[in-house]
């Protein structure tokens, strides 16, 4: 981990206080060809959450159960791996060479290599365009910024208060992602996007008993029900153990140890379900949520609040509202807590920092966070895969919208049952009558995650349904499903027309 740059200098044009891919992009695009300087203040790694922590490390984890899955459901190649398994080890020293081993050498490097200066330490406001920063000696400098400062802190994950959890010391995301013991036993505490990838790669690597509670009636209760009622049975014909609409009572570990991150922390885990039933397991994965790291910022020094989720508002400039100087991107403004949309957000705010220091107008489409509204894309790495863009039906219909939908089996289409034997997929869009246009797409299959950017485009670009018949998707490819959704949706419209 290198150290600080310019240890000495106390002003900048932008003073970004979090050094994850949102901040980096908010320094880069806010400099970038504008003769502005920067500077990112970060407490741990350059590079965030995303680098060390969760979108690498657990995507490396991931594709090595997804290649071996799929050579298993494949004539020629199944004959090949009978009888053998993943090597775990190996797994995890390719995630860990994806993670540079925690040194963020190279990101350090990139910034300065871009003129964006990096500062150590917990920044913290002070004043109007001013951060106090704290290193790890407790030492405390104040710098201040000419244009603009950026908050992108992120969150961190929240522990639910069930008697007993939190004296357990379980694991989480960052954990999980960063394991170097694989536990024989392992429960997973919650059903969305983190629970369900953690607890596919722990089985896929090896683990025997894997379990996953979730309180919800079904799992990633965000996409539309089919999604997480297919991820649920893949899970069930392979051994994971999956209780929905069902909670952690209480937890008991008696040697609780703070062992380090991914290691066991300590012995056995008793967890008690609320319908009474007892699981012991080797080791406890908490992965129920978020919370803001907008604590401790020093808001309250320049009259700004927090909702009541602990998120920061922000309009569509991404600016804090009643500030002209002061933004939140990525997770702490609470928009999609997504890297991609933190990254996006981050491109925004660069540009209207740049724009207003110039003086230029910010009437244009690239100055406004347009995809938060309605056209945020994401995609949950199980088996199967889940792509989703937009609405569903449900949260379309709660926005006041008159909605049409439509739904395909993705095992159906040719280029989707050439991937493997026994593909299992669906897929639907949603439809919005008075334009005719798509508003929310999912998909759910492997190979599924490549789909969902022709659906986000489709979405931001509102295009209608009748334009999309021209766009031919190539044969055979897992992409025809567009072709077999429009043709069944033409279907269904043909047949409400008829007496």
């Amino acid at each position: 981990m290198s150290g600080s740059v310019n240890p000495d200098r106390s002003e900048w044009d932008v003073v970004v206080v979090g050094g994850g891919p949102p901040g980096e992009n908010a320094a880069s695009y806010a400099t970038a060809g504008s003769g502005l300087s920067a500077v990112i203040v970060e407490q741990e790694l350059v590079g965030g959450e995303c680098s060390y922590w969760a979108c690498m490390p657990s995507k490396a984890l991931l594709r090595p159960v997804e290649l071996m899955e799929s050579g298993r459901n494949m004539p020629g190649v199944e004959q090949a791996l009978s009888g053998r398994t993943i090597d775990p080890d190996a797994v995890l020293e390719r995630r860990t060479q994806f993670t540079h081993n925690h040194d963020d050498r190279s990101q350090v490097q990139w910034a300065t290599g871009a003129g964006i200066d990096v500062i150590r330490g917990r920044g913290r406001l002070a004043g109007e365009r001013t951060v106090e920063v704290t290193d790890g000696s407790g030492s405390t400098r104040t710098i201040t910024a000419r244009s603009a400062v950026v908050l992108a802190t992120g969150t961190r994950a929240a522990v639910p208060p069930v008697e007993g959890l939190l004296d357990a010391l379980p694991w989480t995301s960052r954990d999980v992602t960063n394991l170097h013991q694989l536990p024989r036993r392992v429960v997973v505490v919650g059903g969305g996007v983190v629970a369900c990838e953690a607890a596919t790669w722990l089985h896929g690597l090896g683990a025997e008993q894997v379990t996953i509670v979730e309180a919800a009636p079904r799992l990633l209760g965000r996409n539309e029900p089919f999604a997480g009622e297919i991820v649920a049975e893949r899970f069930r014909a392979r051994g994971v153990s999956v209780h929905v609409a069902a909670t952690v009572e209480r937890v008991d570990r008696k040697d609780a140890e703070a062992t380090g991150e991914g290691q066991l922390h300590g012995g056995p885990v008793q967890v008690r379900l609320g319908d009474g039933t007892e699981i012991t397991a080797d080791e406890i994965v908490v992965a129920t949520g978020r919370v803001p790291n907008s604590d401790d910022l020093g808001l309250d020094r320049v009259g700004v609040q927090p909702n009541r989720a602990g998120y920061l508002d922000v309009d569509d400039q991404l600016t804090v509202p009643a500030t002209a100087w002061l933004y939140a991107i990525g997770d702490v403004c609470g928009r999609a807590l997504l890297t991609h949309m933190g990254k996006y957000q981050g491109r925004v705010a660069g540009d209207v920092i740049a724009a207003r220091a110039a003086g230029r107008p910010l009437d244009g489409t690239r100055f406004r966070d347009l995809a938060d509204h309605g056209a945020v894309p994401q995609v949950t790495f199980t088996d199967p895969e889940v792509g989703s863009v937009g609405r569903t039906a449900e949260q379309a219909s709660a926005d006041g919208l008159d909605v049409e939908t439509v739904e395909y089996d993705l095992a159906s289409v040719a280029g989707a049952a050439l991937l493997r034997d026994g593909y299992v997929g669906r897929a639907n869009l949603v439809l919005d009558k008075a334009t005719d246009t798509v508003v929310g797409a999912t998909f759910v299959g492997s190979g599924v995650a490549e789909l969902v950017h022709s659906a986000t485009v489709a979405v931001i670009g509102k295009v209608p349904a009748d334009l999309l018949w021209h766009a031919v998707p190539s044969y055979p490819t897992v992409s025809e499903i567009w072709l077999r959704l429009l043709e069944t949706l033409r279907e269904q419209r043909a047949g409400q027309r008829r007496p």
